[in-house]
């Protein structure tokens, strides 16, 4: 017997073996999801009992911002109203890549990359990164989705580009992988564990070598180093100044206050006026005739 805001159901048929089956830990969190509690009636069905109470007596509930949504609260204004500040940032083609590259952040970052690029693939996207690296397989899949949209991405590091992080730093547009003066990157191998049966573990080990290769032949292509460089730089924690990375090969370009100041400058300088090209010089023995 199902009784609630004045409706009443009421199941004449026997409860079939599968709903008789439930638990009473999920019929308990079924009642608590519907705002009611649950006691036994008379039938083999439960009664789930929604407790009435007046509007007046209610309070509203509050408006909570939504878990993970980086926003801030719009001053004079009575209501909790949060604006998204990543939704500002859409209209200018940034994203940023601030904390560990897991499944889901990265495919936060692919699916916003598809939708800008379904909407204008002839602007470029500027990813902004600052993070400890993470998951191989993840950041793969977003260096594929780099090259498969048709929009540039310009890579810029604003703080630290680790692991696998400084290798979709690398991954950028070339010619327009920037980086801040004061920010540091890092490179290392592959790293991964396995436990279970001899042959499992043989398998998980193929893979962390194959994938190791991969990333050592890519970070050749990407920097114009040799394999074999890669490989021995890759054996340890190797860290980089902004000015070693770019010598080293993962940046283009080290973004300094002053460049900055200049070509504000520059552009806020007015261009004068193109004057008129001088008249070529008349053959000798030859009259040319010219409109004023």
């Amino acid at each position: 017997l199902f009784q609630g805001r004045g409706r009443k159901l009421e199941i004449s048929e026997p409860v079939p073996g599968m709903l008789a089956s439930l638990s009473l830990t999920t019929l308990l969190s079924t009642g608590a999801l519907l705002g009611g509690t649950i006691r036994p009636g008379s039938r083999s069905a439960c009664e789930i009992g929604i407790a009435q109470s007046s509007s007046s007596s209610r309070r509203p509930a509050p408006h909570m911002m939504p878990f993970g949504t980086k926003a801030y609260r719009v001053p004079e204004t009575n209501d909790a109203d949060f604006v998204d500040a990543y939704t500002k940032l859409y209209p200018q083609r940034v994203v940023l890549l601030g904390q560990e590259m897991e499944d889901e952040v990265c495919n936060r970052l692919i699916s916003t990359m598809l939708f800008m690029d379904a909407d204008d693939s002839s602007r470029p996207m500027y990813l902004y990164i600052n993070s400890p690296g993470g998951s191989v397989i993840a950041g793969l899949a977003l260096y594929d989705t780099m090259y498969h949209i048709g929009s540039q991405v310009i890579t810029i590091n604003i703080g630290m580009a680790a692991s696998m992080a400084s290798f979709i730093l690398a991954a950028g547009q070339p010619g327009k992988r920037m980086a801040l003066p004061q920010s540091r990157v890092m490179i290392h191998q592959p790293m991964g564990g396995a436990e279970g049966q001899a042959e499992d573990v043989r398998v998980e080990a193929e893979q962390i070598y194959r994938i190791k290769n991969t990333l050592v032949t890519m970070y050749a292509q990407m920097t114009g180093q040799t394999q074999e460089k890669i490989l021995k730089d890759l054996g340890h924690d190797n860290y980089m100044s902004a000015q070693q990375a770019l010598d080293y090969g993962l940046l283009d370009r080290i973004v300094d206050a002053e460049s900055q100041l200049e070509a504000r400058a520059k552009l806020a300088t007015p261009t004068p006026p193109v004057g008129r090209e001088p008249r070529a010089a008349v053959p000798p023995g030859k009259r040319v005739f010219r409109w004023p």
